[in-house]
């Protein structure tokens, strides 16, 4: 692997980063405590023609590819949680799926407008009993003539409450296991779909996360995405590409608090001199900076690997295993190094302490990423 960036590479990312630092850093604990989903945030990430990086431009996307799509996520996390997260559903869980199973008119009518940035994307799996078995499914999509009808309910659902559609995994065949699972394309003016609770969270606030209801939601034939039995397999090579984005997301996490930590302790004085230059607290960051650039390589790698068309079960499990779990340990040091500021919310540790945590829980808790490199290693 070749671990530079290409000069594409870094304009995305420096013109990404710019944009994060005008328009995004100084709102972003502000539509935290306002628990609202900054729209014109995203209408200025269309324009800066990021909402569909890993997308074909035949299909309205930028044409990019996942490490340069990674670049875009450790940027946003960098400054928010929330963005960051939203924009991570909308591409590839909300976006993604339709480009790699679906059909030509399904691209065009469903997939340009999420790649053009107007139109917001999600993805429902996750159900109130499922839990980490997600496979364990109650909601059903019951062949009634020409038309599928949906009923049941998912829980955890990202962007529900601000998407335009939404990819909802059903049963379709009871008796079939894994192989009875099914993709829809729904959209939220379907009859019969409603949001039933929009979370109020740990962290993450300004993403709104949603209980949605499915009553009888009659969708036409070509609202299947695939074949009828494929979604578990859709959703398997969906979350290679996830975890992925998950990992940058917490890469940009780790950063940003890093960055906060750093700045602070150069700039705090204590016994004539800044606290950066004792022991205990240098050793701090330097450890910090160590996981960040730690998580940053595992990421990079299972991106470009993905790039090369490689099966990256194992690499994606272990960036997003480590990421997660180094964003949560470097924003929790960072707080310490802020000592009681860090325990405000005039600065941002405390943000990406509380937003970190969901990254070791979404897309495959801790537990799960262990049980999948496990089997990898053939355990």
């Amino acid at each position: 692997m070749n671990f530079s960036l290409s000069d594409e590479d870094r304009m995305i990312r420096d013109s990404v980063r710019d944009f994060c630092k005008a328009e995004i850093e100084p709102i972003a604990q502000e539509i935290e405590d306002e628990h609202r989903f900054p729209e014109e945030i995203f209408d200025e990430l269309a324009a800066l023609d990021v909402m569909g990086v890993p997308i074909a431009e035949e299909h309205g996307g930028l044409g990019g590819d996942q490490l340069t799509y990674a670049l875009v996520c450790e940027e946003l996390g960098r400054v928010s949680g929330s963005v960051g997260l939203s924009y991570a559903a909308h591409v590839s869980l909300g976006s993604k799926p339709i480009e790699l199973f679906g059909t030509a008119a399904q691209k065009e009518e469903w997939l340009e407008p999420l790649a053009t940035g107007e139109e917001m994307g999600a993805w429902a799996l996750t159900e109130p009993g499922s839990g980490s078995d997600a496979s364990d499914m109650d909601t059903t999509a019951s062949k009634e003539g020409d038309e599928y009808v949906l009923d049941g309910t998912k829980q955890f659902i990202t962007n529900a409450s601000v998407a335009n559609s939404v990819l909802v995994k059903a049963v379709t065949d009871p008796d079939a296991g894994y192989d009875g699972i099914s993709t829809f394309i729904v959209s939220p003016e379907d009859d019969g779909f409603s949001i039933s609770t929009v979370w109020d969270k740990m962290g993450l606030n300004a993403s709104p996360t949603c209980e949605v209801q499915l009553d009888g939601v009659r969708l036409p034939e070509e609202r299947l995405l695939g074949e009828e039995g494929e979604g578990w397999t859709q959703t398997m090579k969906t979350l290679q590409g996830g975890r992925i984005s998950i990992a940058a997301l917490s890469v940009g996490l780790a950063q940003g608090a890093f960055d906060a930590a750093k700045a602070y302790a150069g700039e705090r004085e204590q016994f004539g001199q800044p606290i950066s230059k004792f022991d205990a607290v240098r050793d701090m960051i330097v450890a910090m900076y160590r996981k960040t650039q730690r998580a940053r390589l595992l990421t990079h790698d299972a991106a470009w690997r993905y790039d090369q068309g490689e099966r990256v079960v194992e690499e994606s499990a272990l960036a997003k295993l480590d990421a997660s779990e180094a964003a949560r340990e470097v924003a929790e040091d960072a707080v310490q190094v802020l000592g009681g500021y860090g325990y405000t919310e005039e600065f941002a540790p405390q943000r990406f302490y509380r937003d970190a945590k969901l990254m070791e829980i979404g897309e495959g808790t801790s537990e799960i990423q262990h049980l999948v490199l496990g089997r990898e290693l053939g355990l």
